[in-house]
């Protein structure tokens, strides 16, 4: 019975982290789509196979600049506005799955498959996190404004600030090729989405 109790844990941990990381994804994802309102304004662009999928250009978005100041990314690098609540909703959720993996594998009376699991799921998530990081710093050292990486198992999703003229098909081959290089994913398990300011 003891040995169903600590499979069940492992179980239930796994089947959180994905939910997270799920959730996550997809709030990310509603969120550079939308215009915060859940309606969508149509103005956000999906890029994918180093392709821009919505090429319309909104003129009179990119012609006035937003009348929230800490909605633009910082020329500093600073994090803001969807960029920093999509970093510490990301965090929040690896901390807590972190610390439930954590527990499982300090377990003294956990069987030895088990805390191999945990301890397994936990250099996981520390590459996980490290491959992101990594793809953020190179995106944002090629000039381009605020990005945050999503990793999930066999897919990758990347949100970069828009730009004045917006991304062109060569800045998601940019994009893409920073993607690839740090993940081996093909490009059609890649999104970049572009976030308007």
């Amino acid at each position: 019975m003891n040995v169903w109790k600590r499979n069940a844990v492992v179980v239930a941990i796994v089947l959180f982290v994905g939910a997270a990381v799920y959730l996550n994804w997809s709030y990310s994802r509603e969120a550079a789509a939308t215009d915060g309102t859940g309606k969508d304004d149509g103005s956000g662009k999906l890029l994918g196979q180093a392709a821009l999928v919505n090429g319309k250009e909104d003129t009179a978005a990119s012609a006035s600049p937003s009348a929230d100041p800490s909605a633009q990314p910082s020329a500093a690098g600073e994090s803001t506005g969807y960029f920093a609540s999509a970093r510490l909703n990301r965090q929040q959720a690896r901390d807590s799955a972190l610390q439930l993996l954590q527990q499982a594998a300090a377990d003294a009376g956990a069987q030895q498959d088990i805390i191999d699991e945990a301890n397994a799921s936990i250099q996981a998530m520390a590459a996980v996190t490290l491959s992101e990081a990594n793809i953020e710093n190179l995106i944002t050292a090629k000039g381009y404004g605020d990005c945050i990486c999503f990793i999930n198992d066999n897919s990758a999703s990347v949100v970069v600030s828009s730009t004045e003229n917006g991304l062109s098909g060569n800045d998601a081959t940019k994009i893409m090729e920073i993607v690839k290089e740090e993940t081996g994913l093909a490009a059609e398990k890649i999104t970049i989405i572009e976030a308007e300011p």
